[in-house]
């Protein structure tokens, strides 16, 4: 067989109808007869392209109110007739068939009627799709006679083809286009089967006997942790919360494998936070973190936190950037990324002045958290599953524990530090005066080694602070490292058998300490 494969025939059959028209008349002009059905077939001839209906082209009627039109043998033997086959073309001629060269389909929106909440049941199902996927992979597993087209963005290079061949397509397209038709099938039927399986609940513990995410690609980077490996990003199809992916890069130099992992984690940040918050991240940790009556000075105060350890960081902000904090961020050295939902034009207009500076728009920040979304880890020949930590804590959950009990400010700045603690990696001991982070120890595996490096970065300003522990003390000493340094209260889970000796240490020391009866570990 010829590598190339002139089209004679087509199905264009879309849910997308985007550039169908076109498409249909370019197709119409290089004398392809075109079949086509339903709203598909209306559009294109209220355009003008001489289509004929499937029930025309096999001289059966559609019925059961359109479940049943293209799946004929007459369709599907055009599609999948082996041309280097004698008795596959024998048979075509015997039954009085004719071979169809072009595929263009795509599917009901079955996610987008899914996550309608007005959608019910019965919608729902009717928009399962079958006579496309039948189409799509029958058309796939043919490639080497037919071409198969998904995706709308693919017409151009379709017509391009055509256009340099004389009407035909080469074999690595086909092959092409048949690599991505079978990706969007599985991503389709994967959607299905998580809605019939019910996934997890907020009413039960129960998880989808399997679970199949699909990933596009998206583009190759120019390299992962180190330059010496190769990497590229892909995005989740059918993701709907805020992502990196949907961010606009407004100035600098593309993302790197690093930095996209260092913005993940600042997205985390941010999306938690409702007042003006603003985090200056590192190596997926927050250095510094603040909530302010405006998102300068929110900026201004998680950068004080620790400015060494903000050389080379990423800024994560909730509100636009406006000129005041545009000023303060100017003047911040070195700054790998800002994310933020929007900049003013005065902002923008002085931020892109440093050429490295990477600023990315957001605009679904402002929108927080979105709740029971699934996170998941890659391990070597498996998968770990996840909801998403949203686990909220307000004062009435607090329980008082040592003799003394915290003041209103330092209730305020222990809540404020146990949402921080949360997104630092464990173990985790944060330090926090007022509205703001003044150190941050992180990813030890000791906790004490975690208090004393808190304890360090905050220097005289851990007198009169408090502090937040991501899990329980086993043991005094840890306890004993903050109150040392002058900590008057401590937020921590609680549930160890060496509670009593912490609360006895924090007695002592006349400090208070509340435990929350929940941990958050972040590995």
């Amino acid at each position: 067989m010829s590598d190339l494969v002139k089209i004679k025939r087509a199905v264009i059959s879309v849910s997308d109808k985007t550039g169908v028209e076109q498409l249909a008349s370019k197709l119409q002009e290089m004398g392809v007869e075109i079949i086509s059905t339903g709203g598909t077939l209306k559009k294109l001839k209220e355009g003008g392209v001489q289509a004929i209906s499937v029930s025309t082209f096999t001289g059966a009627p559609e019925i059961m109110g359109g479940r049943v039109k293209t799946l004929h043998p007459k369709m599907y033997a055009g599609i999948l007739c082996r041309r280097d086959n004698p008795s596959d073309m024998e048979q075509l001629s015997e039954h009085d068939y004719r071979s169809i060269e072009l595929v263009v389909v795509n599917l009901y929106p079955f996610r987008q009627t899914v996550a309608r909440k007005d959608a019910d049941h019965a919608e729902i199902i009717e928009n399962i799709d079958i006579g496309g996927p039948s189409m799509i992979r029958a058309s796939s597993k043919n490639y080497q006679a037919v071409t198969v087209v998904v995706d709308p963005s693919d017409y151009d290079a379709l017509i391009e083809q055509m256009e340099a061949n004389d009407g035909a397509v080469d074999l690595d397209f086909r092959k092409a286009c048949a690599a991505k038709a079978f990706a969007m099938t599985a991503t389709y039927d994967s959607a299905i089967a998580a809605y019939y399986s019910g996934g997890r609940t907020e009413s039960t513990d129960e998880f989808a006997s399997t679970w199949q995410p699909s990933f596009s690609f998206r583009s190759k980077l120019r390299y992962g942790e180190n330059p010496h490996q190769p990497a590229a990003v892909y995005s989740a199809d059918g993701f709907d919360g805020p992502s990196l992916l949907s961010a606009e890069m407004l100035s600098g130099k593309e993302l790197s494998y690093n930095n996209y992992g260092d913005l993940d984690a600042t997205l985390d940040m941010v999306l938690d936070f409702a007042e003006p918050f603003a985090t200056v991240l590192k190596h997926a940790n927050p250095c510094g973190a603040a909530v302010g009556a405006t998102i300068a000075e929110a900026y201004k105060d998680a950068y004080e936190s620790d400015p060494l350890s903000a050389f080379g960081s990423i800024i994560g902000l909730n509100r636009e950037v406006d000129i005041e904090c545009a000023k303060v961020l100017h003047e911040t050295p070195f700054v790998e990324c800002i994310l933020a939902p929007s900049y003013s034009a005065e902002a923008f207009k002085l931020l892109k002045r440093k050429k490295a500076r990477r600023l990315l728009a957001l605009p679904g920040i402002a929108g927080g958290m979105p709740k029971d979304q699934m996170v998941y880890k890659v391990i070597r020949g498996g998968l770990l599953v996840q909801v998403s930590d949203v686990l909220e804590t307000d004062e009435s959950e607090l329980k008082v524990v040592t003799k003394r009990a915290p003041t209103d400010d330092e209730i305020k700045s222990l809540l404020f530090a146990w949402k921080v603690v949360k997104h630092t990696k464990s173990n985790a001991i944060v330090l926090v005066k007022g509205n703001a982070t003044v150190g941050v120890g992180m990813g030890q595996t000791s906790r004490v080694d975690s208090g004393f490096m808190a304890v360090k970065r905050a220097g005289e300003r851990a007198k009169g602070a408090v502090m937040a522990s991501d899990a329980f003390f086993p043991m005094p000493d840890g306890v004993e490292v903050a109150t040392d340094a002058g900590v008057t209260a401590i937020i921590q889970p609680g549930g160890s058998k060496g509670d009593e000796q912490a609360v006895e240490a924090a007695d002592k020391a006349g400090a208070a300490m509340v435990f929350t009866g929940h941990r958050h570990f972040k590995h």
